[in-house]
């Protein structure tokens, strides 16, 4: 048994074997009409050889040519010259004594014989070197691409682990404030929080949930953040969905929320707000989120935190199809995201 064998390998070539002696038969028929059926059968007989010789050439011969190793690399080239010609012959000669091969033509010499096996031995390297390069150029491009996939799905994984403890740390930190002072909301917003875990943990493994569930966990951390501000925070959350069974991806739109709160209304002395608007149809979602802010931008821009940085390459792996627009407007900071839905990977 020659090492390394690989049956599912050697099946391609068989099935290729199958594909060039289908080739032949039908040439032969067209050409020799009147010794039509004995071609068949010899064709038949060879084509076992050349299977097997040709699988031994591309598998282990070729391979194992080497600059390096330049005399054993002679001696593999005029070992398979020898298989396709002289060892062809002695095939064909074993057909004619066993009874399986019919003789249609005659040689003057065995030396022309091997020349002759020799050309349809060259036929069949031919269509064997373009096929094998075809497969194997089509099964490269495969595994490029399930490779990329992996990579991209492991990269979206780390996103969303990261993005995940950073949502939990701040609502924590907001806990914490209630906590520190002695506030009564602070057990509601510990029951709030462990519904919004809960969903986190249960709903959000998969890579899709419906519109509707993320409309659901952004109302129940807009209740949770309202617990730390009195009547003065305006919270206003429209939504226009065609279809609320549409899919998308898990916890997608809450970073834009969550970034609304902490660093907009957080810091914002007098009246703050907060106005949210969802629309989206089957292909299309656009998702507004306006803040108050205190503080002017810096001349440098905005400097965006790891909720947004993590959103946008989340985006880039997910759609071929988006823009996230962060702006500013005097006492407003607004970020606007678009997605064409049916632009995704």
């Amino acid at each position: 048994m020659i090492k390394g064998f690989e049956w599912k390998r050697f099946m391609f070539y068989v099935w290729v074997g199958l594909a060039f002696l289908i080739i032949r038969i039908l040439a032969d028929t067209s050409a020799y009409p009147d010794t039509a059926t004995p071609r068949v059968f010899n064709n038949l007989w060879r084509i076992i050889y050349i299977v097997i010789v040709n699988f031994l050439l591309f598998e282990y011969s070729i391979p194992r040519l080497s600059r390096k190793k330049i005399g054993k690399s002679i001696l593999l080239i005029i070992a398979h010259i020898f298989l396709y010609s002289w060892g062809l012959y002695v095939w064909r000669e074993i057909g004619l004594v066993t009874g399986v091969y019919t003789s249609l033509a005659e040689f003057e010499s065995p030396e022309q014989n091997a020349a002759t096996q020799m050309a349809y031995s060259m036929q069949s390297f031919i269509f064997f070197f373009i096929i094998k390069h075809i497969y194997d150029y089509i099964k490269l491009r495969q595994a490029a691409q399930q490779l990329r996939i992996e990579k991209q799905q492991a990269e979206l994984n780390y996103l969303k682990s990261q993005t995940n403890p950073h949502f939990l740390f701040n609502t924590l930190n907001n806990i914490y404030s209630l906590a520190r002072d002695k506030s009564d909301l602070a057990p509601e917003s510990i029951l709030r929080l462990s519904k919004i875990l809960r969903f986190m943990l249960y709903e959000t493994s998969g890579d899709y949930i419906s519109i509707e569930q993320e409309v659901k966990i952004i109302n129940d951390y807009i209740a949770l953040e309202k617990l730390r501000y009195d009547d003065s925070l305006r919270v206003n959350f429209m939504y226009d969905v065609e279809n609320m069974n549409q899919p998308v991806p898990p916890l997608l739109l809450i970073p834009l929320v969550e970034n609304a709160f902490k660093h907009g209304v957080s810091e914002t002395r007098g009246r703050p707000f907060v106005e949210i608007r969802l629309s989206a149809t089957y292909s299309q979602l656009l998702f507004v989120v306006k803040n108050s802010m205190e503080d002017a931008i810096p001349e440098s821009g905005v400097k965006e935190n790891i909720g947004l940085s993590n959103l946008r390459r989340q985006l880039e792996l997910l759609y071929t199809n988006h823009s996230l627009v962060v702006s500013h407007d005097g006492s407003t900071f607004t970020t606007t995201l678009k997605i064409n839905l049916r632009s995704h990977v």
